[in-house]
């Protein structure tokens, strides 16, 4: 018997291929600011939630720099960067695979809910989806309350419902709500920074499909 009927995706590299989109957004950033620019492996270590901090530790400086205005610009930069970033390699055959098992799926997302609402839809998976849950604000905060907004507002059972996601904040997430959680690694969090939470980790979609279908004998 199949322990699941629904799965929560994170969307930012778990779905979405956007590593590299991210540090070419925020290396737009610091450029400006005459601040160092990162690699893919410091993005890798560095990069946190709440957003907010990890723009601290690359030495943003908010009692010069508005919050708000910091925000937008990385938006501005991202939605360049980000046009043309692909899902993760093997996702929609996963999606696909997951439908055709009676597995129903959502995301819950720290992208604002416009944004994710396009890129979901301009890489043709919306259909897959039955809640799409993304924050009314720019600022990547938490997904916790979003999270909670979800079981509250659809009805959705907890029991039977898997979180999977690429950071420890999706854990964290997963923790909240009292669901258990799957992480993929090769998202936007080191395997160092995942190595130490206890859950599951797999590398690929293959293995997602194998965490939720195990093979008997």
């Amino acid at each position: 018997m199949i322990p699941y009927h629904h799965v929560i995706w994170d969307w930012n590299g778990t779905l979405l291929d956007d590593l590299q989109a991210c540090v070419d957004a925020i290396n737009v950033l610091l450029k400006a600011r005459t601040l160092p620019a990162i690699s893919r492996e410091e993005y890798l270590d560095v990069f946190d939630f709440p957003v907010r901090n990890y723009y601290l530790k690359l030495g943003f400086d908010f009692s010069k720099d508005d919050w708000d205005e910091v925000a937008k610009d990385y938006h501005k930069a991202y939605a360049i960067t980000s046009a043309a970033a692909p899902l993760r390699q093997g996702t929609q055959a996963a999606l696909t695979q997951l439908k055709d098992r009676g597995l129903n799926m959502s995301i819950l997302s720290a992208c604002e809910l416009r944004i994710l609402k396009r890129m979901v839809t301009e890489r043709h998976i919306l259909p897959y989806f039955e809640h799409i849950y993304g924050l009314d604000d720019l600022y990547a905060s938490s997904k916790i309350d979003l999270g909670h907004a979800l079981f509250n507002n659809t009805g959705l059972k907890k029991q039977g419902t898997l979180l999977i996601g690429d950071t420890t904040h999706d854990y964290e997430v997963a923790q909240a709500m009292g669901i258990p959680c799957l992480l993929m690694t090769g998202g936007h969090q080191s395997d160092r920074k995942l190595a130490a939470l206890d859950c599951p980790k797999v590398p690929d979609f293959a293995g997602v499909l194998d965490y939720l279908f195990p093979q008997s004998g």
